[in-house]
This record gives structure tokens, C-alpha cells and sequence, in this order.
């Protein structure tokens, strides 16, 4: 069986929330096969480390099979929570985003059945919206310099 190294926003998202100083984070796998393939290797102790200094306690896992969700309490993970940190976003909702961004080793079949997901274009990334470019609708008026 062939691997591959994905994102783990391809097989699951995540739900986030935090309680003074803690942070949990739930995992819902996208597929039933993504979840089986999750609880073998997206572990309390992977998932520790992804965090780095971040999270100052024990990280413990939860398996929730009936809705493909693994869910993650990471202990002394917002540096005193709330106004007591200086994080400029200390809140858990920043962890729950950061944990997609895992790297995790699938095999190539599972890959495949969970394409990369594309985010829409951003019709404002550029400037053809604005008035008077090429692409927009322009206003015939008269040369501001012959008036």
C-alpha cells in the first residue's frame, strides 16, 4: 500500500471551544474510512506536538464513533485564558484551525477519495472591481483636463 503525506483539513474539520485556561478541539472526520485511518494515527501525543510550546499541559483524547469526531482537551493551552493572556488571539477558536494544517501519512486511495479542497476565488483580490480599470463598466465623461 502506497502513501502519501495530506493536510488533515482533506479528511476532517474542526469545532473549538475554552474554558478559562483550556482549549478543546473536536475533529469530525469528512468520511467513516477517514475516520477509521484518524484514530489510528491522529494521537493525543501527535497532536501535543503539533502544538509546540503552545500548549503547556497534558493533551487526552476522546473517540466519538456515532458522529466520526475525535475530540482533544489540551490543558494550559491559552496562557491563563481570557484577560489573563497576552496572545494577541489566545481564545481556543485560533487552536482548532491550527490543528488542520497537520500533516498526516494516508494511504493514496484515501488521498484520492478526499480531493484537496479549493477555496473560492476572492472576487475582490484584485483590482478589476474598482471603477475606471479595464475589465469594470466605465462612465463616458468628459476629460476632467478639457472642462
Amino acid at each position: 500500500m502506497t502513501e502519501t503525506t495530506i493536510l488533515l483539513n482533506r479528511l476532517a474539520f474542526a469545532r473549538p471551544g475554552d474554558k478559562g485556561n483550556d482549549s478543546d478541539i473536536t475533529v469530525f472526520a469528512r468520511s467513516e474510512a477517514a475516520y477509521d485511518h484518524l484514530v489510528e494515527v491522529l494521537t493525543a501525543d501527535i497532536v501535543k506536538a503539533h502544538y509546540g510550546h503552545l500548549v503547556e499541559g497534558e493533551v487526552s483524547r476522546w473517540e466519538v464513533p456515532k458522529v466520526w469526531a475525535l475530540k482533544f482537551l489540551a490543558r494550559d493551552a491559552l496562557a491563563g485564558g481570557g484577560p489573563s493572556s497576552l496572545r494577541a488571539d489566545n481564545l481556543g477558536k485560533a487552536l482548532a484551525g491550527a490543528v488542520l494544517r497537520l500533516e498526516v501519512s494516508v494511504p493514496e486511495a484515501l488521498a484520492d477519495a478526499h480531493p484537496d479542497l479549493r477555496v473560492p476565488a476572492d472576487p475582490w483580490a484584485t483590482a478589476e472591481w474598482l471603477a475606471g480599470t479595464a475589465s469594470s463598466r466605465t462612465v463616458d465623461r468628459p476629460d476632467v483636463d478639457s472642462v
